[in-house]
C-alpha cells in the first residue's frame, strides 16, 4: 500500500529508518527517478513509501508526523533500553550504546 510521497530521497530514507526502528516493514520506491525529471512529470518522480502491511498505516503516519516535527517543547527525556542511559527527547539513538529509541514505549 502506498503510504505517501517524500519531498526528497534523504527524507524518504529517514522515514524508512524511523519506521524500521518501530518494526514497520516498508519500501522506498522511485529512488532513482529524479534523473528522469523532465521526461516524466515532477510529481511522479518523488520517492514513495510503500507499506508491506496495510494494518501499519495509522502508526506509520503518526511516527512520520512525529519525526517530521521533532519533539514538542518540554518533551520528557527517555531511558535507553540497552544500557539505561537517560537521553534528551530530540535524540533517537543512544549515544552510549547505539540502541535506537523505541517509539512504542513513549
Amino acid at each position: 500500500m502506498k503510504l505517501m510521497r517524500a519531498p526528497n530521497l534523504l527524507i524518504g530514507q529517514h522515514w524508512i529508518n524511523v519506521l524500521a526502528t518501530a518494526g514497520i516493514a516498508c519500501e522506498l520506491h522511485n529512488r532513482y527517478l529524479n534523473g528522469a525529471l523532465g521526461e516524466i512529470p515532477a510529481d511522479q518522480c518523488a520517492p514513495e513509501l510503500w507499506l508491506v502491511d496495510d494494518r501499519d498505516e495509522v502508526l506509520a503516519r503518526r511516527l512520520i508526523d512525529t519525526a517530521s516535527h521533532g519533539p514538542a517543547d518540554g518533551a520528557p527525556a527517555w531511558r535507553c533500553e540497552g544500557c539505561g542511559e537517560t537521553l534528551e527527547a530530540q535524540f533517537t539513538v543512544c549515544w552510549q550504546c547505539g540502541t535506537a529509541r523505541n517509539p512504542l514505549r513513549d
